[in-house]
């Protein structure tokens, strides 16, 4: 069985290994797409994702989707022949985060793809790969596979939203038009929001934002006073969205905002400390808040894709085979050609 792994920064490999089986209450999933996430890219080209190291060979891939080729004993929310998106989030339902009903920051947590924990988990850029039951969300035939793969960044999208608070009505921003810049744009117009401001440096990354939503696109590359001058028209956004990583991003996200305005760090910042604009944060009484990938939000994202109420086909820009994994890690890193690239295994 082929599957994509990372044995170290800049080395990453096609390996024969040995087939996966399921154990009790898992199913066994022909993978169909996998969405390259940024932190994909960040293990790939740095050998870590913040502050996760590799310290083991790693195979990648967390955003998937697939068919169901067989089931483990007592399985019965699924069958053979269903195709499923999966959430890879497993909390472990025991510590104190999972009891409080915050299972996105379970303390024992399986997450695909990750190295947050030794060993580390190993993720679903595989033909095969094994996933617990309750994680196997049908989708119907009408929802490709790498739609359905875009569950994952959409759950994190929505979650980042759900700590905002309601939108609808309101003004919003979102700095970086990544793909979670773009995915928060789409779920900030599904719940309502009047104006939806995206700011990013490429312009092609722009018109996709634009495609899912956005009222009003800033390349503050080109026009770095424009976003100033939108803010204070408006009196600052209500709800601010930081979703470039970056500290340049930050610092103009905190400007934006209007007093008393909320502001979700959904990006992940570069490793250790990083500078922060803290007066203009309490002259402006700001709520800063960290999003953490997402909590119960899975299902709902793929209830929302499968209906039609978001629609990822703008973002879906690529498609490689595992046979091309060298060129389609090349692709998703060059933001002026690529939003959203997919991997199969042929």
């Amino acid at each position: 069985m082929n599957a994509c792994v990372l044995r170290a920064a800049r080395d990453l490999v096609l390996e024969d290994l040995p087939e996966p089986f399921p154990g009790h209450g898992e199913v066994l999933v022909s993978l169909g797409a996998g969405g390259i996430c940024g932190s994909d890219l960040h293990y790939f080209a740095e050998g870590g994702a913040g502050d996760f190291r590799l310290r083991e060979p790693l195979i990648l891939g967390h955003e998937v989707a697939g068919q169901v080729l067989a089931v483990g004993p007592n399985v019965a929310l699924v069958k053979p022949g269903d195709r499923v998106a999966v959430n890879p989030n497993h909390p472990c339902g025991r510590c104190r985060p999972c009891l409080e009903g915050r299972r996105n920051l379970c303390r024992n947590v399986r997450f695909f793809g990750s190295a947050a924990r030794f060993p580390h988990i190993q993720g679903a850029f595989a033909e095969r790969f094994v996933a617990a039951e309750g994680n196997c969300f049908p989708i119907p035939d009408s929802v490709s596979f790498r739609a359905a793969a875009s569950a994952e960044p959409l759950a994190v999208a929505l979650h980042a939203l759900d700590l905002a608070g309601p939108v609808a009505g309101k003004s919003v921003l979102v700095t970086g038009s990544g793909p979670i810049g773009v995915l928060l744009v789409a779920a900030a117009r599904m719940a309502g929001a009047a104006r939806i401001c995206v700011t990013d440096l490429f312009d092609e990354a722009l018109a996709i934002a634009r495609a899912m939503g956005a009222t009003d696109a800033i390349n503050v590359a080109r026009e770095p006073e424009r976003l100033a001058s939108l803010a204070a028209d408006i009196d600052g956004f209500d709800a601010v969205f930081e979703a470039t990583g970056h500290p340049a991003g930050l610092a103009s996200a905190v400007g934006a905002a209007t007093l008393g305005g909320i502001l979700v760090q959904v990006g992940m910042l570069p490793r250790g400390l990083t500078p922060a604009p803290f007066n203009p944060i309490v002259a402006r009484e700001l709520r800063v808040v960290g999003s953490f990938r997402f909590n119960r939000e899975y299902p709902v994202a793929v209830a929302a894709i499968a209906s039609g109420r978001i629609d990822v086909a703008p973002m879906l820009t690529h498609e490689f085979a595992f046979a091309e994994l060298a060129t389609a890690f090349e692709v998703a890193a060059d933001r002026r050609r690529a939003m959203k690239v997919s991997l199969r295994p042929a």
